[in-house]
């Protein structure tokens, strides 16, 4: 299938994209995408560093004519987010992503695809390998584990750079040119309780919710989509009101920035009640199925009959917990009273885990305003320490402030505007981009960030538009001709 991927237009940027989802670069867990970075720009003769955490910096020299133009930052980041359809049977740490053509969309079988943000990746990749685009001196930053922490942006020195200019290409609305983004928190909840045998008069369910559409926890967070840890929360409160239900565990979420697709829960009901039991939980998920028809056309709540378990979670513990867990705030918090149409505050309860005594609360807490951001951490943390958990804040990192007056921006939105004869939307947005936290290393530097059509990033639906990256390259190759002179 990557055949039919490198004849596509432009092919030096699909190829190179070919190349790079070739290789398993999950965050972390880079360090076979850091040694294909570095052989590329050293097979280019181009000086090549590894810094201290493994982001990779690649140098080229301005073209001839252009030595008089301020230097650029070109930036992507090379790791990527791996999500699977629970019936998918894929490793991705040794599989390429095996991609595929449909009409205008190039996606995946059953995974994220790796176009958040692989196509910048390849797109700078494409510029480095050139020889006839004239271009300014170029600094190629390639940071590692933007998804899951952002330690590449957060370990890079001052220093190493010279560029006075940044151009990040991981905005994912081609028509979109983006000033300013979201800072962000991880709030981990964390807990223990005593298991119990479980009576001989409860009988075993498993229950899994699953089908959700799932996406990006900042760009999608204001659609209303089902996040599966709330709705199976929803029905363990239901059930334990009114049949006695008991947990004894449930595995819900994945990753921190992915709104959650599936949770699998084993329960205990009274046998008595079971009849009345299903009769109630097909009640409940259809009503949960109704409201949510428009957006999660698929959703599917499954309970199967299974061996009973062993053992319980404590009842007071569990009654605890499903409160907390309903009363904890998931989705936007606060649109922007500055920018239209902004989320300016959300939050996403990304993983729960209950087993083996042990209870895990997982959530990224986002906001362009820090105080709110820490006001909606600091709910968090409450909620979830009045039933006894000890709660977590790590990962904290800044927002970036938009500059409405910077001249990149006045280059970009200009020719913008010839190139597709519209205006371009000038917007921040609500994803966590790098730039805030290379801004603290580069105060003086000015930063701009833009991309292609990336739809359902971070979930197994994630697509790029075709026509729309050919309208990125071309978009690319004019702002290199037009970086300002120094």
């Amino acid at each position: 299938m990557s055949q039919d991927i490198r004849q596509l237009e432009p092919k030096a940027v699909w190829n190179k994209f070919a190349d790079l989802n070739a290789v398993p670069r999950p965050s972390k867990k880079e360090a076979r995408v850091i040694a294909f970075m570095k052989d590329f720009g050293q097979k280019l003769n181009l000086e090549t560093i590894e810094d201290a955490v493994g982001n990779v910096i690649i140098k080229k020299p301005a073209t001839a004519g252009m030595e008089d133009r301020k230097a650029i930052v070109m930036q992507s980041h090379l790791d990527m987010v791996h999500q699977k359809n629970s019936d998918t049977n894929f490793d991705f740490l040794t599989q390429g992503i095996e991609m595929f053509v449909d009409g205008d969309w190039v996606k995946a079988k059953g995974t994220t695809l790796g176009a958040d943000n692989g196509l910048g990746v390849a797109t700078i990749m494409a510029v480095l390998e050139s020889t006839d685009i004239p271009h300014p001196a170029i600094e190629a930053l390639f940071t590692i584990d933007e998804e899951t922490g952002m330690t590449g942006a957060m370990g890079l020195e001052g220093g190493v750079l010279n560029g006075a200019i940044l151009l990040n290409l991981d905005t994912e609305e081609d028509d979109e040119i983006g000033v300013g983004c979201a800072g962000g928190i991880d709030v981990t909840a964390t807990g223990t309780y005593n298991e119990e045998p479980t009576p001989e008069t409860k009988i075993g369910y498993s229950i899994e919710v699953k089908g959700l559409q799932g996406g990006h926890s900042g760009m999608d967070i204001h659609k209303g989509f089902g996040n599966a840890n709330k709705i199976m929360n929803r029905l363990m409160f239901d059930a334990f009101e009114n049949f006695g239900l008991r947990i004894s565990e449930i595995d819900g979420g994945g990753l921190r920035n992915a709104i959650p697709r599936e949770s699998r829960a084993i329960v205990a009901i009274d046998k008595v009640q079971e009849a009345a039991f299903l009769y109630e939980m097909g009640l409940q998920i259809e009503a949960i199925k109704s409201e949510l028809k428009t957006l999660e056309p698929d959703l599917i709540v499954v309970l199967t009959k299974i061996d009973t378990p062993k053992v319980i979670m404590d009842l007071g513990v569990q009654e605890g917990l499903t409160r907390a867990i309903y009363a904890a705030w998931n989705g936007v918090y606060r649109m922007s009273p500055e920018i239209p149409e902004l989320v300016e505050t959300s939050n996403n309860i990304a993983r729960v885990v209950i087993k083996d005594g042990n209870v895990k609360i997982g959530c990224l807490t986002r906001s362009s305003v820090e105080s709110s951001k820490m006001d909606l951490a600091m709910m968090l943390r409450a909620t979830f320490e009045l039933i006894g958990c000890e709660v977590e804040f790590s990962g904290d990192y800044p927002g970036w402030a938009p500059d409405m007056d910077s001249s990149i921006l006045k280059v970009l939105s200009s020719l913008y505007e010839t190139l597709f004869n519209e205006k371009p939307h000038i917007a921040a947005c609500h994803a966590g981009l790098e730039c805030g936290i290379l801004g603290t290393h580069y105060p003086d530097m000015e930063m701009i960030s833009f991309g292609p059509n990336i739809k359902g990033a971070h979930s197994p639906d994630e697509r790029v538009q075709i026509s729309s990256v050919q309208k990125f390259w071309i978009f690319v190759l004019e702002i290199l001709k037009h970086i300002p002179k120094a």
